[in-house]
């Protein structure tokens, strides 16, 4: 089975680095916490990040949501994965990012987002599919919706 792609193709002029990584749909009364990245490039994204080595996945996502939310956690359920291809301009790297989905509690709030530059944003969950910068990110929260198309386009990824 084939990881689907969503977003810009490969450009085989390009040398693109794997990164795997852990983005998280969380859900409170009708609302999905997104975080709002305001440099390099201002974007509305899922919680979630890079897996770093030697690290596993779910430890990396509950950090990263804590770090770019404030929030903690509870356990989480992996619902599929993507991959992209784009250009990292914080770290100067073009990447084929390995995204993994996860549906997950948020428990609570525990302190304002760790890193800079990042806030973090109750939306209603039929705004945030239209909000998240990145394709893939938006196909997961319509299919979680219930939009069917977004189902069917994602078929190979999901796994709920």
């Amino acid at each position: 089975m084939t990881t689907p792609r969503f977003g810009d193709p490969r450009d085989p002029s390009r040398r693109y680095r794997r990164r795997p990584g852990a983005y998280a749909v969380l859900f409170r009364a009708g609302r999905v916490l997104l975080t709002h990245q305001s440099q390099p490039i201002p974007e509305f994204q899922l919680p979630g990040g890079g897996i770093d080595a030697g690290e596993a996945p779910l430890p990396a996502l509950a950090r990263e949501v804590f770090e770019e939310t404030g929030w903690s956690i509870g356990p989480a359920r992996r619902l599929g994965c993507y991959r992209r291809f784009t250009y990292m301009p914080e770290y100067d790297l073009w990447a084929e990012k390995l995204c993994t989905i996860y549906l997950a509690r948020p428990v609570r709030s525990v302190a304002a987002p760790l890193e800079a530059d990042h806030t973090a944003h109750w939306v209603p969950m039929a705004q945030a599919a239209a909000l998240v910068g990145s394709p893939g990110d938006a196909v997961f929260l319509r299919a979680l919706a219930g939009d069917q198309q977004a189902r069917r386009a994602v078929r190979t990824a999901l796994s709920f």
